[in-house]
């Protein structure tokens, strides 16, 4: 064995040398000789920080501690080792083990506020929000004018439903740091949420501004769909800055088609669908039966859930339905798409885009030989480094009449948005038991309230001046937006009793009361979507006015499949004028009802076997071309 000392000049001379490998193996020798000289485990600990080796480091700042518990240096060299190994963590999504570290540095440490930044940031990703609500606030507690942790406590007090207070998050992290864009658009979006219209506006020009003077600026694109006077191009540009700000560091051979070779005809094709929301949610309303109709002679249909497992009958059922349902909600994004590349998964479906949850950087790996954008995100995907984020959007011609707006090729169906043919109805409570008197003609409008507008609000309070003996019934989202639409109704003179607020009740139960309307009224230029099908499925007129957008076209969509035109408006002043003529002219609004329940009838709205065939036939026609063009290739 080669004497210490010599082994010692040995690791100086190729730390001098630059070669910080050979170094720390040559002391990890000498520590073998001298185990207890804590002197060689502080190099050595160090040596492995210049090496990001975090775990390891650790081990050997732990066995200095152990020792020398009171050894200051060694105490602040384990945090940093653990606060670096938690970062770690973070970027390849391991939260538990990041929990983990950030949890053992407060401990070392209370009064770092940074510690107990980061520690909330953990929780929050491993769906612990009120425990994460406890770390920002005491990082907030220890450093007040730390504008990134007002964001992410704002952030958390969103998911746990305390508007107000995450609007005061976001507020006050704007105060201390004015270019934070991303807080700016959280902002704007929850005070849609609670109909909160002072100076939005102005916010919502500030940010169109900022995706061309700054596209480095995190713009949350489903965020931006709702924000009235935005276009179908800047939404493009923001879903394309969004993935090149989240997505341009992923390794640059991940992003290359995975080497699938092309199938025997009669091997079956393997449909991928990835969702977030494989639980009690619309998806399951408009998907599941799909799902179960698919034709498994020619394909195999496969899940990949992300989400969180409610363990309800609706996930159960969505469990049951495919040939193979993968829960991935503990891989990390490389993990999961390597998952997905060794199923060898021929079309992979994205049912969740930039919503809630959403783990495109999945996809942005490019898993799966082809993938496609659909029903969960109602916009283009954008674009990263000026290629296709995703290779295909299915729609249809009234919602993409302009290819233009959109990255992906468009594959076109005879309407966007499936159905199940059965959805779970009620029993009729008595009409007094909603808040609705006999004699009163019902508008509503049961859409989440951060798609009512300051201007399709002034419609309807128009509308309820001009039809005495009328009401205005919404969904009661949260206790602020009641609150601001009622002070907004009194301020232009209409009486607080003309707005009625359905609570929040099971599908059955919301379904059935759909018979106590007689007009629904929708929303501008976020539309209803899964809300305008269970209008129609209840057989209640749906009166919408068209825009531009994707979000803005579903429900003429919708309206266009069962032949009702008649009730798309092109303008919101014929829109209002339409409202009126029905509630006043009560004949023929039984005409419009009496033809929405032949036409549904007649129609394929509500037929998921007729759906999954055209679906089929798109998948069978891509496929085809994906292979013709791998064989000039070849």
């Amino acid at each position: 064995m080669q004497d210490a000392n010599q082994l010692i000049k040995q690791a100086q001379q190729a730390q001098l040398q630059g070669n910080t490998h050979t170094a720390l193996q040559t002391y990890q020798q000498v520590l073998l000789q001298h185990p207890d000289e804590l002197s060689l485990h502080a190099i050595c600990g160090n040596l492995c920080v210049e090496l990001q080796r975090f775990q390891e480091a650790t081990g050997y700042f732990r066995r200095i501690l152990s020792a020398a518990n009171k050894n200051l240096d060694a105490r602040n060299a384990l945090c940093y080792a653990l606060q670096a190994l938690g970062n770690q963590a973070h970027s390849s999504g391991n939260y538990v083990q990041a929990e983990v570290c950030f949890d053992e540095i407060t401990q070392h440490q209370p009064s770092n506020a940074v510690y107990w930044y980061n520690l909330g940031n953990a929780q929050r990703e491993l769906g612990k929000p009120q425990k994460a609500l406890a770390s920002f606030t005491q990082s907030l507690k220890l450093d007040p004018n730390d504008a990134d942790a007002h964001n992410n406590l704002g952030n958390v007090q969103r998911e746990l439903g305390h508007l107000d207070q995450a609007i005061a998050s976001y507020e006050k992290a704007l105060q201390l740091n004015p270019r934070l864009h991303h807080t700016l658009a959280h902002l704007v979006h929850q005070k849609q949420h609670v109909c909160d219209w002072h100076d939005l506006n102005t916010q919502i020009l500030q940010l169109r501004n900022l995706l061309e003077t700054e596209p480095q600026a995190q713009i949350s694109p489903f965020a931006f769909l709702a924000m009235p006077g935005t276009t179908a191009q800047e939404q493009k540009q923001c879903a394309s800055n969004w993935a090149n700000s989240f997505f341009k560091a992923l390794p640059i051979g991940s992003r290359s088609p995975a080497p699938h070779s092309i199938r025997h005809k009669n091997v079956k094709l393997k449909i991928a669908y990835f969702s977030a929301d494989f639980r009690l949610h619309p998806l399951a309303f408009l998907i599941t039966e799909l799902i179960e109709q698919h034709d498994r002679k020619q394909f195999e249909v496969i899940a990949y859930a992300y989400g969180k497992n409610d363990k309800t009958p609706a996930r159960k059922r969505f469990e049951s339905t495919f040939d193979q349902f993968n829960d991935i909600a503990n891989l990390n994004d490389m993990a999961a798409a390597k998952k997905i590349r060794d199923d060898h998964i021929d079309i992979l479906v994205d049912l969740t885009g930039y919503t809630q949850s959403s783990r495109t950087g999945i996809v942005a790996l490019k898993p799966a030989s082809l993938h496609i954008n659909w029903l969960g995100y109602p916009g283009s995907m954008g674009e990263l480094h000026g290629k296709m984020l995703f290779d295909y959007l299915l729609t249809d011609n009234t919602i993409a009449p302009n290819p233009a707006d959109f990255s992906e090729k468009l594959l076109y169906l005879p309407c966007y948005q499936p159905n199940d043919s059965n959805r779970p109805i009620g029993k009729l409570a008595d009409r007094m038991k909603h808040g609705l008197q006999i004699d009163t003609f019902v508008f509503c409008c049961f859409n989440q309230t951060f798609k009512i507008t300051a201007e399709v609000f002034a419609v309807w309070m128009r509308i309820l001046k001009q039809t005495p003996n009328s009401v205005l019934w919404l969904l009661e989202c949260n206790p602020w937006a009641k609150a601001n639409l009622l002070r907004e109704a009194e301020l232009v003179g209409v009486t607080k009793n003309r707005l009625v607020f359905a609570a929040r009740v099971p599908i059955a139960e919301h379904l059935a009361r759909h018979a106590h309307a007689d007009l629904f009224l929708d929303t501008l230029p976020y539309n209803a979507h899964t809300t305008a099908s269970d209008a129609l499925f209840m057989r209640l007129p749906l009166l919408t006015c068209i825009g531009e957008t994707f979000a803005a076209r579903v429900a003429a969509s919708l309206l266009q499949n069962i032949n009702m035109s008649e009730l798309i408006t092109y303008s919101l002043l014929e829109y209002e004028q339409k409202a009126l003529y029905f509630a006043q002219n009560p004949e023929k609004l039984a005409q419009i009802k009496q033809r929405l329940r032949i036409e549904v009838e007649k129609s394929d709205l509500f037929n998921p076997t007729q759906f999954v065939t055209h679906l089929e036939q798109l998948y069978l026609d891509i496929w085809k071309t994906h292979t013709n063009q791998a064989n000039i290739i070849n």
